[in-house]
């Protein structure tokens, strides 16, 4: 291709964009960001752990690069991942990145990585064990289809509306309507996609879920627990949180970074 200044080009620059997220200070920041809010620059520092100084070098080169946007709200300056796009690019490859066990030194420390492994957001949707249990019982119901890659069957529309999901994909949406991510710990896909953001969205309005706030675990409330039974045929074993659904590796570490 070539450009009006007459340079050229031969194709997209991927080792560019690659070395965005090749600094483990920059991928601490993506990762904490999965949880679909926007942060303060000071917090992002304080949970890699870098001077403040040295955050806004790495978040400024984020923003350049298009993982990341910003906002000015006074004098804090607000940071969030660019698009659903872009989440759902980071935790796939989370999901293909090398283990990196860490010790777990307390038992708040073993409680927390296993609930985060159980059922935690992805941005606008939810990951986890719970979520792969979910997609898996969408498909056993005919409410997925897997011919010609994911899709939501007439059933699976029945479904969303008994739910009073409207299954709409407006005209100008450049969101896939269903869409697979896969779950970094799981190594499984789970529902995402436009179906995948509306599915999570009922699910915590109708207090089937409670997001824990500042960080991404996700708790599943009795009503929950009734509605996924009645609706996927989900057991009690898969809705409750335990260490053999935790997503551990075998040394009872999940991969660095996992928050």
């Amino acid at each position: 291709m070539t450009s009006f200044n007459g340079t050229y080009a031969d194709g997209p620059d991927l080792a560019e964009f690659a070395g965005l997220l090749a600094d483990r200070t920059r991928a601490a920041f993506c990762l904490a960001l999965l949880d679909g809010r926007a942060w303060t620059a000071s917090e992002l520092a304080r949970t890699a752990g870098v001077a403040q100084s040295t955050a806004s070098a790495h978040l400024d080169r984020l923003v350049r690069g298009g993982i990341l946007a910003e906002e000015r709200q006074g004098r804090n300056r607000l940071l969030r991942l660019a698009t659903a796009d872009t989440a759902e690019m980071i935790e796939s490859l989370a999901a293909r990145s090398p283990y990196r066990p860490t010790p777990v030194r307390s038992l708040t420390e073993s409680n927390r990585r296993r609930t985060l492994a159980h059922a935690r957001i992805c941005y606008d949707h939810l990951a986890g064990a719970l979520a792969v249990a979910i997609t898996d019982a969408m498909t056993e119901l005919g409410l997925l289809a897997w011919d010609y890659g994911p899709a939501l069957t007439a059933a699976g529309r029945n479904w969303l509306s008994e739910l009073g999901i409207a299954d709409d994909r407006p005209d100008d949406s450049w969101r896939p309507h269903v869409r697979m991510c896969m779950d970094w710990t799981e190594q499984r896909p789970h529902l995402a996609g436009g179906v995948g953001a509306a599915l999570f969205r009922h699910a915590l309005d109708s207090s089937w879920l409670v997001h824990r706030s500042t960080t991404r675990i996700v708790t599943v409330t009795d009503a929950g627990h009734a509605a996924l039974r009645t609706r996927l045929g989900l057991t009690d074993d898969v809705l409750a949180c335990s260490a053999a659904q935790a997503g551990m590796s075998k040394d009872s570490g999940l991969r660095q970074g996992g928050t």
